[in-house]
């Protein structure tokens, strides 16, 4: 049934404001509510189709702005303080994930970039899930944040380049990347430059008080900027638009009211949307066949599998065995990035419809079980 463009303009902006509500009542994240929410209105519930082209536009909007606030969300400082041995070590962790994730893609009969889907974390979950039951600062979760650091940042670049690969094959092509690195880092040399020579122009950027909200258009700006360098060398926005908040997170250390700012503009208002847009294009009839159900089981199995394994390494990092496997279970919420690797391979037809749908209802389930199940284990 479509709508008109003003009904449509109320439900989601209702839905925008409500559904997080709800979500803290029947204790999930607000993510998955909404994704939940757009399932209940679109084609596998009610069938609800909103005319014009507001929503999609909004729901693109809000997807750069979550791969935006995703690099920004990366903590250079503590990068730099867990020291190169650290580093090293979540990497080995990381490419321990990669191999069974390759392994167990291969005999389920799926491509290489379902390696990649699966080596996803959730960052974005993970942190909030550490500070709610006081371990951020823990051992247990100095590994954990360092491993979804990683994790996010190798596997939308590894995203990155097989895109290019599978539209272009091995040519220079595959060269488009470091370009945009290139000029990630004169962007940085010369933002930085421009700090030293006016740093009272810098303040004003993460200041409380500033009427034409200068942080805020900057961050806009440096997203844009980027996601237009990316579109002008051809390759996924997603990459420029994560590569932007990277940078600002690499510049302003301490970001303060900045980042209140904008993860409340983004989380707020255009994120939400994005993920309801998500839910209402998730086909939910496509699992009730028998072959693609054994499918989706199949992935939500290997998704705990790929990741409790390699976190029983964390063992000789000091971690009890206990803190190990639970480590295992945080790092196997899915969520945003997964989402974000299935829309990129449904629109290269790197995945199906189908394959599509199952990861959506994996980030689902992940999402809402890994963190319950964390919270109980560190509590007994």
């Amino acid at each position: 049934m479509e709508i008109n463009q003003a009904s449509s303009l109320i439900i989601i902006s209702l839905a925008v404001f409500i559904v997080p509500i709800l979500s803290r009542y029947l204790k999930i994240p607000s993510i998955v509510g909404e994704i939940l929410f757009g399932i209940a209105i679109g084609k596998s519930g009610l069938g609800l189709i909103m005319s014009g082209e507001w929503l999609s536009f909004l729901a693109h909007f809000g997807f750069l702005l979550l791969m935006f606030l995703s690099g920004f969300e990366i903590d250079f400082e503590y990068l730099e303080k867990q020291g190169r041995k650290q580093v090293v070590f979540a990497l080995f962790i990381f490419f321990c994930t990669v191999f069974l994730a390759y392994l167990f893609s291969t005999l389920m009969g799926f491509g290489f970039y379902m390696t990649l889907i699966l080596s996803t974390t959730s960052l974005g979950l993970a942190i909030p899930t550490l500070r709610e039951t006081g371990l951020s600062k823990s051992l247990i979760g100095q590994n954990i944040i360092l491993a979804a650091i990683i994790a996010d940042f190798l596997t939308l670049f590894g995203i990155a380049i097989y895109s290019l690969f599978y539209q272009h094959g091995f040519c220079w092509e595959m060269l488009k990347p470091g370009l945009i690195f290139v000029f990630a880092a004169l962007v940085l040399y010369l933002l930085k430059r421009l700090a030293w020579w006016y740093p009272e122009k810098f303040v004003r950027l993460i200041k409380r008080e500033d009427p034409v909200e200068t942080g805020v258009r900057a961050s806009l700006a440096l997203l844009f900027v980027f996601v237009g360098f990316s579109g002008i060398l051809g390759i996924e926005p997603v990459l420029g638009a994560f590569l932007g908040g990277a940078l600002f997170s690499l510049i302003f250390r301490y970001r303060g009211v900045l980042e209140e700012k904008l993860m409340g503009f983004g989380y707020g208002f255009l994120i939400p949307i994005f993920f309801i847009h998500v839910g209402m294009n998730f086909d939910l009839r496509v699992l009730l066949e028998w072959q693609i159900f054994l499918n989706a089981a199949g992935l939500f199995l290997v998704a705990w599998i790929i990741k409790i394994i390699p976190s029983l390494l964390f063992r000789f990092n000091g971690l009890t065995w206990g803190e190990c496997f639970s480590s295992g279970i945080l790092l196997s919420a899915r969520l945003s990035l997964i989402i974000a690797a299935a829309s990129i391979g449904l629109k290269l037809d790197l995945i199906n419809n189908q394959i599509h749908s199952s990861i959506i209802l994996l980030a689902i389930l992940t999402s809402s079980l890994a963190p319950i199940l964390f919270k109980k284990i560190q509590s007994d």
